[in-house]
């Protein structure tokens, strides 16, 4: 079976810039992040993660390209996971970082699954929209809540030990 996945850039503007790129399911995250780096234009050369997520697009376990060797941590690696482990019809949301120096994010989404086709080599670039900026977008980050807010008496009128500190 082929996934056919929607690699989005993560990016504020009104400009779409995404690919769409079917790969076979039992191929690994690092042929994966391969043909995401070449149907961008990146010389693949940097360091990369994919991060397993839900339907909010939130960020959860890192599956690294090279091992990190952080001390106590067990680090999954591109090549030892393969795609259909990780993605599918109830799974369908994963994030790709590219250079953790410019942060280039890609939202990507599993949009079907498709029977092999025998004439294709894959993974198979089918539709590309939008250049990639010469520079990486800019990210409005919000906070959900002040950090001084945090740190005020709560509502029963409770000391914060913090506010010694910051006052």
């Amino acid at each position: 079976m082929i996934y056919r996945l929607r690699v989005i850039l993560d990016n504020d503007t009104d400009d779409d810039i995404f690919r769409d790129i079917e790969i076979n399911k039992s191929a690994n995250l690092e042929d994966f992040h391969n043909s995401i780096t070449q149907s961008f234009g990146f010389e693949g050369n940097e360091m990369a993660s994919f991060y397993l997520s839900d339907k909010e697009w939130n960020q959860g376990e890192e599956i690294s390209l090279f091992d990190l060797g952080d001390i106590g941590q067990t680090n999954r690696l591109m090549s030892d996971v393969l795609m259909e482990s990780e993605i599918n019809n109830d799974n369908n949301r994963i994030i790709y970082v590219y250079d953790f120096l410019n942060l280039w994010t890609f939202l990507i989404e599993l949009v079907e699954i498709v029977e092999l086709n025998s004439g294709v080599n894959y993974p198979n670039l089918i539709f590309s929209k939008g250049q990639i900026p010469s520079t990486v977008p800019e990210k409005k980050f919000k906070a959900e809540k002040r950090f001084d807010e945090e740190n005020e008496d709560d509502e029963l009128g409770n000391y914060n030990e913090y506010d010694d500190f910051y006052n």
